[in-house]
């Protein structure tokens, strides 16, 4: 989804109908009292031939979930367990969202529309099943941001308030709410495969596999994987490969998801979910995003290990259908495959051509190390050094002077300072609904955001995708 999608025409999917009896539990969406269109993403709709609703029309699909034609008739809140913190929880699932409906893609693949705030549902557990609007307006602008630095991620597509007064214990309350549809090639979470196995449904685990090797393709195992022609080893190799890519584009994005908890991992490696999250102030590993992570077990620094560790948690529920051995081996391409994708997403942000992986790696110690010894904020830091630009000395000047400059003429790169995402303008940003109902900050932001993302031109595909 890194490409800039061009208008098609809607092409309804939903194949994941044929899971659907053993996969989630129809259900209905909340009544709100009122739907007040607050934000549609119309370049995600025209990648899905959406684009040409009213905002009627927009409104009855996304406030009141009239189904899509030729779409699921109910929407589906999914079944799944997962590790919280990496202690296990087996009674979560979809309880305040749902899948809408599936449709296929500018690309051919296929993607869905899942909710967040939508109401409850049989694993709402004693959650309301709602969102806050601080919420939704919190996702809109991490998934801009992270779309503009090339990171593989879910699209907020629409936000609607939906007028009802939510009391939460970790901000101001009363507070505005909202359902939020997000645009993603999958729901199908790392918890998923953990259920099955836990409930011990072999017939539904091969099922699943098979559903993910056929609507999200990937590239064969290498040559040497043992075991490779097994549909299991198949589907972790293209996971770990996934992932590996996801860890090395919030590092190089200076990103900190806050909650990478098996359940919030799907199969496609995008990131979605997005709840406590940060841009870092400093290049300090053990920024945390999420106040009550107290032991930093997400912290910035920590977040490769974090996701492999979740691809190990997949691997053992593999285990119904694969051997240990194959499935630690395609494990144990993660830290590689991670290194390879952190050098190629750095050179790409920061405007240079590869050199390749040897030299390229001492380059991004030489950056990390100079952003350490002068507390450079990171966006400030790609910026001012963009195609090897900016005054330099030391290991990282004599490491530019080695790099060509990848072309780049945009007017962005001669702003006065770059786009950031710090939470004091993400917390202006909110203030300025919140008191004065003004939307203006926020559209601003959004358009300063596609405009970066323009600049840095199309960004490094995502791995472990056919």
């Amino acid at each position: 989804m890194q490409h800039r999608d061009q208008p098609v025409t809607y092409r309804p999917d939903p194949a994941i109908a044929m899971l659907a009896d053993w996969l989630g539990d129809p259900v209905a969406p909340a009544d709100f009292p009122e739907t007040q269109l607050r934000w549609r993403n119309d370049r995600a709709a025209a990648s899905v031939g959406l684009q040409s609703l009213s905002d009627t029309e927009w409104t009855a699909h996304f406030g009141r979930f009239a189904p899509l034609e030729g779409n699921l008739p109910r929407p589906l809140a999914l079944r799944y367990h997962g590790h919280q913190f990496r202690v296990y929880n087996p009674e979560i699932g979809d309880g305040r969202g749902f899948l809408f409906a599936q449709m296929r893609g500018s690309d051919g693949r296929l993607l869905d529309l899942g909710t967040k705030g939508s109401g409850q549902t049989p694993w709402s557990r004693s959650g309301d099943g709602r969102l806050t609007l601080k919420g939704a307006v919190r996702e809109i602008l991490a998934t801009e941001m992270l779309e503009a630095l090339g990171v593989n991620t879910s699209k907020t597509f629409s936000v609607i308030e939906t007028g009802e007064a939510l009391h939460r214990g970790d901000e101001p309350s009363p507070t505005r709410s909202a359902v939020l549809t997000r645009l993603s090639h999958s729901h199908i979470r790392f918890g998923t495969f953990q259920r099955l196995l836990a409930i011990e449904a072999a017939d539904e685990m091969a099922a699943l596999i098979d559903y993910c090797l056929a609507h999200f393709p990937a590239p064969p195992p290498p040559e040497d994987a043992p075991d490779r022609d097994n549909p299991a080893i198949r589907l972790i190799h293209a996971v770990v490969e996934r992932m590996a890519d996801l860890a090395a584009s919030y590092m190089v994005a200076g990103f900190v998801h806050g909650v990478l908890n098996t359940d919030n991992m799907n199969v496609t490696g995008e990131s979605f979910d997005y709840g406590p999250w940060r841009w870092l102030p400093a290049w300090d590993p053990g920024f945390t995003a999420a106040y009550f992570d107290h032991a930093g077990l997400y912290a910035f620094g920590r977040q490769p290990e974090a996701l492999h560790w979740n691809c190990g948690q997949l691997a053992v529920a593999l285990r119904m259908h694969a051997e240990t051995a194959p499935l630690v081996a395609a494990l144990e391409r993660f830290g590689p495959l991670y290194m390879e994708n952190v050098a190629r997403r750095w050179c790409w942000r920061l405007g240079v051509e590869s050199r390749g992986l040897e030299a390229d790696t001492q380059f991004v110690a030489a950056c990390e190390a100079q952003m350490r010894e002068t507390g450079a904020q990171p966006d400030a830091f790609f910026f001012a050094h963009r195609g090897g630009r900016g005054a330099a000395s030391g290991a990282l000047g004599e490491a530019l002077a080695q790099y060509t400059p990848a072309p780049s003429d945009h007017p962005y790169w001669s702003d006065a300072a770059p786009q950031s995402m710090l939470i004091n303008e993400v917390e202006a940003i909110w203030a300025a609904i919140a008191e004065r109902d003004d939307w203006a900050p926020l559209h601003a932001k959004v358009t300063a955001l596609r405009r970066m993302g323009e600049a840095h031109g199309a960004a490094p595909l995502p791995a472990g995708h056919s």
